[in-house]
């Protein structure tokens, strides 16, 4: 009897359809900006200025941008922030994660976040920040690297070693990882090694690693099954709270709320 040849799958990415991923893209681009104008839509996407303004005017009709009648600029409509909270509504992370970011950032004084991964990145996704003259500004919806953030080494370190395995072939066989400031580790061997002490550890320290003067501690929040599903952190300036106390109490307390919203989520350590 003659055999069936296995259909093949089309990788997904032969299904895309152009004009929407541009669309989307013209929504990112809003992630570090209030308002932007067409021309400068333009340059940044890469697109003629027709093309933006006829994805602009199609955005606009279904709510998700707006126009702003003083600037004639452009900037996210209601539909986005509805698209928000549906999101928030659907992931009890969040939900879950929002009382215990209130003590945590009531105990400390400063600023704090919870972040999930995406690829290569993290994403902040809930924080909340002091009302004093100086604090860490809030990063939500907002990426930043894996490998020079407490945040980002909590959420690669107490992974599964096939998320090493990735970060390894994506990013640390390029040669040196991506240096932000001096005390970055550039070394792909010493990451690694640095690595195997958060996951022992079952926390993370960032000294000024992402931003000069900045301190970060983190730690990982699991899920019911013990998956990890988050992290969470305290920042703060390294001229008022100190490396000891960032590496001490700041730590403990962190570690302390991310246990708390691993039980809240069905984790049993």
């Amino acid at each position: 009897m003659p055999t069936s040849t296995p259909t093949l799958r089309k990788p997904k990415s032969d299904y895309a359809i152009q004009t929407v991923t541009n669309a989307l893209r013209l929504l990112e681009a809003f992630l570090d900006e209030d308002e932007i104008g067409v021309a400068e839509l333009a340059r940044r996407l890469g697109l003629h200025k027709n093309n933006v303004f006829r994805l602009l005017a199609t955005l606009e009709q279904v709510g998700f941008i707006e126009q702003c009648p003083s600037t004639e600029r452009y900037r996210l409509g209601l539909a986005c922030h509805m698209l928000g909270q549906a999101f928030s509504r659907a992931r009890p992370l969040l939900e879950r994660a929002r009382l215990v970011l209130e003590r945590l950032q009531h105990d400390t004084g400063e600023t704090v976040h919870l972040a999930v991964r995406d690829g290569l990145e993290l994403v902040h996704v809930a924080g909340l920040a002091p009302e004093r003259e100086i604090a860490v500004a809030v990063r939500s919806g907002r990426r930043a690297p894996l490998h020079c953030t407490a945040l980002g080494k909590v959420l690669l370190g107490c992974s599964p070693e096939r998320i090493w395995r990735e970060f390894d072939e994506g990013m640390a066989r390029r040669g040196k990882l991506p240096r932000r400031t001096e005390r970055s580790i550039e070394n792909p061997i010493k990451f690694f090694e640095h690595l195997r002490t958060v996951a022992g550890h079952g926390y993370a320290v960032d000294l000024g690693e992402f931003e000069v003067g900045l301190g970060c501690a983190a730690a990982p929040v699991h899920g019911r099954d013990g998956d990890l599903v988050a992290a969470i952190s305290v920042s703060a300036p390294l001229f008022r709270v100190g490396e000891e106390a960032l590496a001490g109490d700041l730590r403990l307390r962190t570690v302390a709320a991310a246990d708390e919203l691993s039980r809240a989520l069905g984790h049993s350590s």
